[in-house]
């Protein structure tokens, strides 16, 4: 089997953008170069790895590939970063929940823009799970990890805050120093918004009690929305108070539980010298 780097770009190009347009124009080629690419990758593998349709997404051989895929680009990009040279250029992929995103991610790249102007940080979002099997497969070169054990070889440690109740601003809640699991299970609990499900698990795990929501979600907006129109309250790392709306406010928990965020390159390979690059600036 003769696999080419070239087939390897256009099939996760394909599969990550959806189409074999929007493919091309990642890579800055023509259509017919990514359509050749993932067919002369099909013929290699013995099947084809791409489902033509309304959206290209991957088959369940393509599946099975991806991962594999991804960490082969991402050594690739490691290496030629190495033999570049050594001024600091090119384009690295960061990883982050949305809290992170929006709390802290504009301070570290205004750091980075000073100090590494030549340097494109490309930011994915994620949940906290899916932070290290991003950084493990090569989806990204970097991720700010949540609470990782131990702290990763080379990780730095870039912020902590803590979990705060978030309610609406007229809730008679609102003027208490600090709230309760019990005072919060009152309203009911938003659960999993943002990525902070085991924060959350932790804080009940601590106070002895079963962890238990009224409404589970995906998104911090849909959270935020509940909360707006007294569908409930929640619990949210302190980093995410720029994100809320105005007639939402955060209150302390009493009981503190603190969140440790840390910069970091895989653990399983060599680290994308721009990876590398963000640490040492920061």
């Amino acid at each position: 089997m003769a696999v080419s780097l070239q087939q390897l770009r256009a099939f996760v190009a394909t599969v990550d953008a959806g189409s074999f347009t929007a493919a091309a124009a990642t890579l800055g080629v023509g259509q017919s170069a990514v359509s050749h690419a993932v067919a002369g990758l099909e013929r290699e593998v013995g099947g084809p790895v791409v489902l033509r349709g309304t959206v290209a997404a991957a088959t369940p051989l393509g599946d099975r590939m991806l991962a594999h895929a991804r960490s082969v680009l991402a050594s690739v990009d490691a290496l030629e970063a190495v033999v570049r040279p050594a001024s600091a250029r090119g384009t690295v992929r960061l990883a982050a929940v949305p809290t992170v995103c929006q709390g802290l991610l504009p301070r570290l790249r205004e750091v980075w823009a000073v100090t590494l102007p030549d340097v494109d940080v490309q930011v994915y979002e994620g949940d906290d799970d899916e932070m290290p099997e991003w950084l493990e497969a090569g989806t990204v070169d970097a991720a700010v990890l949540v609470d990782p054990s131990p702290v990763p070889d080379g990780g730095v440690v870039v912020a902590r805050d803590e979990m705060a109740a978030v309610i609406r601003r007229d809730h008679p809640l609102a003027e208490l120093p600090a709230l309760t699991l019990d005072d919060l299970h009152e309203d009911g609990l938003v659960a999993g918004g943002g990525g902070c499900e085991y924060q959350v698990q932790k804080l009940h795990e601590l106070d002895g009690r079963p962890f238990r929501y009224a409404h589970r979600v995906r998104e911090m907006s849909t959270m935020f929305g509940m909360i707006q129109r007294g569908e409930g309250v929640s619990i949210v790392p302190t980093l995410g108070r720029g994100m809320l709306p105005p007639d939402l406010v955060m209150v302390p928990m009493a009981r503190r539980l603190e969140r440790t965020l840390v910069l970091s390159g895989p653990s399983s390979r060599a680290w994308h010298p721009l990876a590398t690059a963000l640490v040492d600036a920061v």
